[in-house]
């Protein structure tokens, strides 16, 4: 069922010039579906704020059961913000106080760029929790990505990330541990999925706390967690709603900080994401490049196009069936007065310890 633009927000219009179905508020007003209401946090930097909505929203959109979708994107006003991205906050966004008087059936809470060594120090640590606090007791289930996952177990469960020898970088091949659960029905055992980090949360550490593992890779480790409840909260540690080239871009930012001397080494390639044809391409991009710095010689452009056309998405279709299945049962878990004898179960003077 379609998304409801219901407000002027440009990803809205994106989505539509690439052949989602898109309601005006107007004509979704007149059709008797029923509507589920989700909140999109969105704490990414300036640069992929926007890239951020359009692959969320459109992961929502992609959904096939019989509800209208109204995506409220909304940040934390303690992350530091350049003035194009005020704007846009400021025209686009919603506040979280609106959204808790409107109240959401579901949330997504998206990464972060990190500034501290430790989690607790970050700026969005305090109202994060703020945050969680309330859709504890209010929200049928937060669906959380990467950073946002480590920010969240510590919160709720005092599990501290590990930090990893290398970064954890490209297309990693995943196994369903429970395909019969919920979530994972109709998923294909096998699946990939890009995952792009510093840190990592351990099976051995979820499990320990009582969290039940979905799905993992035996070189990236954990992609996808439940809580105790099996749906208050799903946790990502990929990155399924990556567009093709997201990886790309990722590399070609890299890149360029070896181009300009913020980094002395050349840096590797995503795993398990260039084919043959397009490594030889950044290869020889890279022994010019050098040579160019060698030599004080005009800097050439990187080869973005070249390679875009190389690239593929092996992981797109199981992150949108994986969307689909939660949002069928947020569907299911705000029907016929559900979710308030799930919400029953949380003590309201301790509202950050989950359901055991």
């Amino acid at each position: 069922m379609p998304l409801v633009a219901h407000n002027d927000l440009p990803t809205f219009s994106r989505l539509a010039n690439e052949g989602h179905t898109i309601l005006s508020k107007k004509r979704a007003t007149r059709q008797d579906i029923r509507e589920l209401h989700i909140g999109l946090l969105n704490m990414m930097p300036d640069a992929a704020l926007s890239a951020t909505e359009n692959q969320f929203i459109s992961l929502v959109g992609n959904c096939n059961q019989i509800a209208q979708f109204y995506v409220y994107p909304f940040t934390l006003p303690e992350l530091a913000r350049g003035q194009d991205a005020k704007k846009h906050i400021k025209e686009h966004y919603f506040s979280f106080e609106y959204l808790q008087k409107q109240g959401l059936d579901a949330m997504i809470v998206t990464g972060a760029n990190i500034q501290q060594p430790h989690l607790t120090e970050e700026p969005f640590w305090k109202p994060l929790t703020k945050v969680m606090q309330w859709a504890q007791l209010n929200v049928a289930s937060t669906l959380c990505s990467c950073l946002a996952t480590h920010a969240i177990v510590k919160q709720l469960y005092d599990i501290d990330r590990l930090p990893l020898k290398q970064k954890r970088w490209g297309v990693y091949s995943h196994r369903s541990i429970l395909p019969n659960h919920p979530i994972m029905r109709n998923i294909n055992t096998r699946f990939d999925v890009p995952h792009s980090r510093h840190n990592e949360i351990t099976k051995q550490q979820l499990e320990a706390s009582g969290l039940t593992v979905l799905a993992e890779s035996e070189t990236a480790g954990v992609h996808m967690a439940v809580s105790p409840d099996q749906i208050r909260a799903v946790y990502f540690q990929g990155h399924p709603e990556y567009d093709f080239n997201s990886l790309l871009k990722e590399y070609k930012r890299e890149v360029n900080r070896f181009k300009n001397n913020e980094i002395n080494e050349v840096p590797p390639f995503p795993e398990n994401y260039f084919s043959e044809s397009a490594r030889k391409i950044a290869n020889s991009y890279i022994n010019e490049l050098i040579k160019s710095r060698e030599g004080n010689e005009e800097l050439m452009e990187f080869p973005e196009e070249e390679l875009k056309v190389t690239v593929d998405n092996t992981w797109g279709d199981t992150g949108k069936a994986i969307f689909n299945n939660w949002l069928g049962l947020v569907y299911s878990l705000t029907s016929h007065d559900r979710l308030k004898q799930y919400m029953d179960g949380v003590d309201p003077e301790n509202p950050l310890d989950t359901i055991k």
